[in-house]
């Protein structure tokens, strides 16, 4: 990998992609997403035995032309340089793709996905920053039947992320993805021995995925918006509503054909900022396990950031509050 002014990527157990390492300072993760109006920001510190807990969450208006100023006020407000920062790529900006797993030696793994990536990427494999994920073999199979998830992203995106917090003057330790943010969010709600399908919608589009015992197995992302669902009219509300169930079926059956041993148990709704387009009740008729909507105050302690409380500002700050559970795992 060739990315300017930073040291080698570390393969993490996690799929995060991290870039350099900074001794900690504050205990947790400050997250920092960057979306179409605005860049939300949420520090998160887990305790042992309760629920983590959310230091301090904010929003900062922001066009695409004026991410550095917003991101300059996260700065003065939450010293970047004070935490281990972490920042989520957005929908278009890499590619997640599935594949098995080559039969190497862990340090010859990234080379040789990148060899198979020659074909599935739409550029040069050589200008592509890549992660690889695992997926656990189902029970009672042969380790050369396991899978993982190929993460690339254009060195280019990668660039224009860390001279975008450079030119703010702040710290950045990884770059990580809308997945696994998703997945450090349903791991807080997995049952015991099954599987948990989440749907998260947002300005970018809609995301499904599957975890089991932390660990993603499936991910899909849907193109239907949270501007789509929340404001179409009565017709392209109907149509949307049943792409996104269709999705899910197929989602779920394909997760089914591939991990016998683990039923899918329920889905669980991210937060829609109240639902007015009544995608849980279409859910809950069409789909035949239980649906229900996250408040993530069940999973989260907002004693700190009670205006997080609000089902709107859940649904703005989900995937920056699922960066911001990001768990350090070692490296393979």
């Amino acid at each position: 990998m060739t990315v300017r002014r930073r040291a080698r990527a570390i393969f993490l157990q996690a799929g995060n992609m991290a870039f350099f390492f900074r001794k900690k300072k504050n205990p947790g993760w400050l997250a920092i997403g960057f979306q179409a109006d605005a860049v939300c920001a949420a520090h998160v510190r887990r305790v042992t035995d309760a629920r983590p807990i959310v230091e301090w969450a904010a929003s900062f208006p922001a066009n695409r032309n004026a991410l550095a100023e917003a991101l300059g006020r996260v700065e003065k407000e939450r010293s970047t340089a004070a935490h281990d920062c972490t920042t989520l790529l957005s929908f278009g900006e890499y590619q997640m793709l599935s594949m098995d797993a080559p039969a190497v030696q862990p340090e010859e793994l990234k080379s040789a996905v990148r060899w198979r990536l020659r074909e599935m990427l739409d550029y040069h494999a050589d200008d592509a920053t890549i992660d690889v994920l695992a997926v656990p073999a189902e029970k009672g199979l042969a380790a050369r039947n396991s899978t993982l998830f190929a993460i690339a992203a254009r060195n280019a995106v990668i660039q224009q992320r860390q001279d975008l917090f450079d030119d703010a003057k702040a710290s950045l330790r990884v770059i990580d993805i809308p997945e696994m943010a998703q997945r450090n969010m349903a791991a807080l709600l997995e049952p015991e021995r099954t599987a948990l399908a989440m749907l998260s919608i947002n300005a970018d589009g809609a995301l499904v995925t599957v975890t089991h015992d932390d660990v993603l197995y499936f991910a899909r992302q849907i193109d239907v918006t949270a501007e789509q669902l929340l404001h179409g009219d009565t017709y392209a509300t109907a149509s949307y509503h049943e792409r996104i169930a269709l999705e899910l079926q197929r989602s779920i059956d394909h997760f089914d054909r591939q991990h016998h041993s683990i039923p899918v148990s329920r889905l669980a709704l991210a937060p829609l900022g109240g639902d007015p387009s009544g995608l849980q009740e279409y859910l809950k008729t069409n789909m035949y396990i239980p649906v229900s909507t996250l408040d993530l105050a069940s999973v989260l302690d907002f004693s700190s950031t009670p205006h997080l409380q609000d089902a709107r500002a859940q649904q703005q700050f989900f995937l920056v509050l699922g960066a911001a559970l990001r768990l350090e795992e070692k490296a393979l």
